[in-house]
């Protein structure tokens, strides 16, 4: 994994989830992460991945409307987290896709989504998440020679406490509490498995 493609860790938590698995040969490899990338580049189905109890993941298009179809750049995702929702975020937390890259060599092949907390895309004015604007999450698809790798890398985790509604500053706080008590990390260790074939 190259470095950069990672943003700096500098405020909050920070998560790191990975699992590898071997493809025997790189052959083998090579059909195994094409299968990884295809579902991790399915956001729709990440939940059926990591299975419940676990949010869901919705894909919309830069105006909020949902699509079936492989994620793009400045697409969202609507998540729908179990228990109380966000209310400016029309009781879904929401995610902007900042960046997708791809790298494709005869030894090493990466696919990558970056996502960072936003604004409800018809209509919110603050960040409806229950991290800052501050946070990303990176989901990666790796593999070198006849190893695959799949993981989530979460930096500047912090709870979201500048919305002016009060219940979603209760809400964000006892949220983020939860995914620093661990039950994002449960999550996101089923859905790289998940990416992997391993569930």
């Amino acid at each position: 994994m190259k470095d950069e493609l990672i943003p700096e860790q500098y405020v909050g938590k920070e998560t790191n989830i990975e699992e590898e698995l071997s493809g025997g040969n790189e052959r083998a490899a090579k059909e195994m992460f094409e299968e990884s990338r295809t579902r991790l580049l399915n956001v729709n189905r990440w939940h059926d991945l990591a299975g419940g109890p676990s949010a869901a993941f919705q894909l919309t298009d830069e105006k909020g409307i949902s699509v079936n179809r492989a994620v793009v750049e400045g697409d969202y995702f609507k998540i729908d987290i179990p228990g109380p929702g966000n209310v400016e975020g029309k009781g879904y937390d929401w995610v902007r896709v900042e960046k997708i890259e791809e790298e494709h060599d005869e030894d090493h092949d990466l696919v990558l989504i970056r996502v960072r907390p936003a604004k409800e895309p018809s209509s919110g004015e603050h960040t409806t998440h229950f991290f800052t604007s501050e946070a990303t999450s990176n989901f990666v698809v790796e593999r070198r020679g006849s190893h695959i790798k799949a993981a989530v890398y979460g930096r500047n985790e912090k709870p979201n406490t500048e919305t002016s509604n009060i219940v979603d500053k209760t809400r964000n706080t006892m949220v983020a509490l939860g995914a620093f008590a661990g039950f994002s990390e449960i999550q996101w260790k089923k859905l790289v498995k998940g990416l992997l074939g391993k569930n």
